[in-house]
This record gives structure tokens, C-alpha cells and sequence, in this order.
């Protein structure tokens, strides 16, 4: 019979990818904070929050963060013209997760570069045009539903997790 582990019986290698997770405009204080905490579960090296005014209530952020927001490093930009310079880096590969008309499904998407941007679109709007313009690939998660998006923490999940597996 299996037996749940604790923390620290777990085999899991602590490790951090080249990864810097971009976050255009997310507000909701429940998603800021468990993207902290699915950011720290992935091995993201750095998080930039675009945006101003942007709720960061420490209790609030703290209660799904699980103190993860201590961990990972970030930045808050009040616009995108702040980090151009790292999204036309071309050492960088720039990936905009979205469903578009030139979007490949995240699971056939093959890294060319070692350092990655993953951008991610605010819970209402999605990625803005001219973040999304700036993307080297354009990637989407197939869904068999009739809806067409899942919330912002779950989506970056699943591409960080594709994501990671293909860095190695």
C-alpha cells in the first residue's frame, strides 16, 4: 500500500530552469499568488508583473503562495516598454501562450534557445496584441471542451510543465 510523503521525504531535485514568466495584467489576487507558487513548483527563475496598481496584499497573495512570493524572484513594470530589450533579446526565445491563428499546441512546441520568456494574458483580456507581436512562438493547450480557456494559474501549469520537460 502507498504511503503519502512528507516534504521532506520527497526525491524531488531542486532545480531552476532559464525560465522568466511573464504576467501582462493579471489582478486577481488568488491567481498572483498561485502563480508565485506554481513558478516556485516549476523552477521559474524570475516572474515580471505588467501592470499598475497591481493588488499586492501580502495576506491575501501569502494564503496561496504558501510563501512561495518570498522565493521567486520578481519585478513589477508598469508597461511592456520596460522589458523590450529582454523580449528582442535574441538570446532569448520569446513564447506567448494564446490561442491564435499561428498558435502550435504546447506538447509539439521544441525550444530553440536555452532561455525562455513565457508571456501570460490577464484573466479577462487576455495577452495584449503588442506583447503578442513581439513572440518568436505562438503556443495554445488543446481543449476538447466547448469552452475555450481555462483559468490563467492552470493554463501556465500545464505549459510550464511542457515546457521544463522539453529544457530537460
Amino acid at each position: 500500500m502507498a504511503q503519502q510523503l512528507s516534504h521532506s521525504e520527497t526525491a524531488f531535485v531542486n532545480k531552476t530552469f532559464p525560465i522568466t514568466l511573464v504576467c501582462d495584467h493579471v489582478y486577481f489576487q488568488d491567481n498572483i499568488g498561485s502563480i508565485f507558487r506554481i513558478s516556485e513548483a516549476f523552477g521559474v527563475s524570475e516572474i515580471i508583473f505588467i501592470g499598475e496598481n497591481l493588488p499586492f496584499t501580502p495576506r491575501k497573495i501569502n494564503k496561496t503562495s504558501r510563501s512561495t512570493h518570498q522565493v521567486v524572484p520578481y519585478r513589477i513594470v508598469s508597461n511592456m516598454d520596460e522589458i523590450k530589450p529582454l523580449l528582442e533579446n535574441p538570446e532569448v526565445e520569446t513564447i506567448a501562450l494564446e490561442i491564435a491563428d499561428s498558435s502550435q499546441p504546447i506538447q509539439r512546441f521544441k525550444p530553440s534557445k536555452n532561455a525562455l520568456v513565457l508571456m501570460i494574458g490577464s484573466e479577462i483580456h487576455g495577452l495584449d496584441t503588442n506583447l503578442l507581436a513581439l513572440a518568436n512562438s505562438v503556443v495554445h493547450i488543446p481543449m476538447y471542451g466547448k469552452n475555450s480557456s481555462m483559468n490563467v494559474v492552470q493554463a501556465t501549469g500545464i505549459c510550464l510543465y511542457e515546457l521544463t520537460n522539453a529544457l530537460g
